[in-house]
C-alpha cells in the first residue's frame, strides 16, 4: 500500500467517528486505531489557559454590584484558591447552612467549602485564621485550579 493511501485512510479515521480501521490488501495488512490520548486530547491545555482567566473573573463580571464592593477588598486580603477544578458547593448538603459566610471567624484548617470532582467530595481547608471578607464564588458554579474562593483578612 502506498504512503498516500495509507495517509488518506488516516485522515479517514481522524475525521469520522468510527475508532478503528483494518484493510487487508494483498500480502500487507493496515490497522489504524484513533486514541482517545492522541494529539487532539494533547492539545488543549495551551487553549485553556485564557479560559481558566476568563472564568476567574467571569463571576465578577456576571454580577456588576457585588464586585464593587469585593473589587477593593481582593488585594486587602489573603486569597484562598481553587486547589482543583469542579463544581464549588458552600454547604455540605443543598438547604443546609453553609460552611462559613462574609464575617465568619475561621481557623486555618476549619472546612470553608466543597469542590466535587469527579464524584468525589473534597473539602477545603483555610490555610489561614481570620475572618471571612468576601465569598467570590456562588454556590454549585463550576471553578477552575487557581480560581478566587474566598478572601480571609
Amino acid at each position: 500500500m502506498d504512503l498516500r493511501k495509507l495517509k488518506t485512510l488516516i485522515d479517514l479515521v481522524a475525521e469520522s467517528g468510527i475508532s478503528e480501521l483494518e484493510i487487508t490488501e494483498g500480502d500487507g495488512k493496515v490497522r489504524i486505531v484513533k486514541s482517545p490520548f492522541g494529539p487532539a486530547a494533547l492539545q488543549p491545555p495551551m487553549p485553556i489557559a485564557a479560559p481558566i482567566a476568563a472564568a476567574a473573573t467571569a463571576p465578577a463580571a456576571a454580577s456588576a454590584p457585588a464586585p464593587a464592593s469585593a473589587a477593593p477588598e481582593v488585594p486587602a486580603g489573603h486569597m484562598v484558591k481553587s486547589p482543583m477544578v469542579g463544581t464549588f458547593y458552600r454547604s455540605a448538603q443543598p438547604g443546609a447552612e453553609p460552611f462559613v459566610a462574609v464575617g465568619s471567624e475561621v481557623k486555618e484548617g476549619d472546612t470553608l467549602c466543597i469542590i466535587e470532582a469527579m464524584k468525589l467530595m473534597n473539602e477545603i481547608e483555610a490555610d489561614k485564621s481570620g475572618t471571612i471578607k468576601a465569598v467570590l464564588v456562588d454556590n454549585g458554579s463550576p471553578v477552575e485550579f487557581g480560581q478566587p474562593l474566598f478572601v480571609i483578612e
